[in-house]
């Protein structure tokens, strides 16, 4: 277990801290149609329109004169305190390389578990998005495993997976 008493590893907070996932965070080109995106093909919530500059945002970030505007999208399948997917667009935007791969460093995807994948793929196409894989369907011992990745209108990789136990 990494992080534990027995690890190699020592662990520098107290073990009893409460953590809890909070949000992931994508930066747009275009927050808004981005959010439109996420919002009409997995029904995330929309909560408040965030804008941010100044010695704040600059300190945490390490980016001088930051500026941002974008939303914070409550994701769907949580009765409470669900986490965050946050769209934010800086004014000053650096490009992202293409294309989309699943093995490039870094941040791989953001996944939602589906009841019916073939019409949230339809929904997905009709908001901008693509198709990266084609579906695939595997039998478990416990269950039968089916996901396909597709890429969001700015190329940020989405899996719709469905799991249904035997």
């Amino acid at each position: 277990m990494y992080g534990g008493r027995d690890s190699y590893m020592t662990c520098w907070y107290d073990l009893t801290m409460t953590i809890r996932y909070s949000h992931t965070n994508l930066i747009a080109k275009n927050w808004k149609q981005l959010a439109d995106f996420y919002v009409n093909v997995f029904g995330c919530k929309q909560t408040n329109v965030t804008h941010l500059s100044g010695e704040y945002l600059e300190k945490g970030t390490g980016i001088e004169h930051a500026a941002l505007e974008g939303i914070n999208l409550l994701l769907p399948g949580y009765e409470t305190q669900p986490p965050l997917l946050e769209i934010f667009q800086y004014t000053d935007l650096l490009e992202k390389t293409l294309p989309v791969l699943a093995n490039r460093e870094g941040y791989g995807h953001i996944a939602f578990q589906v009841d019916d994948i073939e019409a949230i793929l339809i929904k997905a196409i009709e908001f901008g998005g693509k198709k990266i894989g084609e579906v695939a369907t595997k039998e478990y011992s416990k269950g039968k495993s089916t996901y396909i990745y597709i890429s969001d209108p700015e190329g940020n990789i989405v899996e719709l997976q469905n799991w249904l136990p035997k």
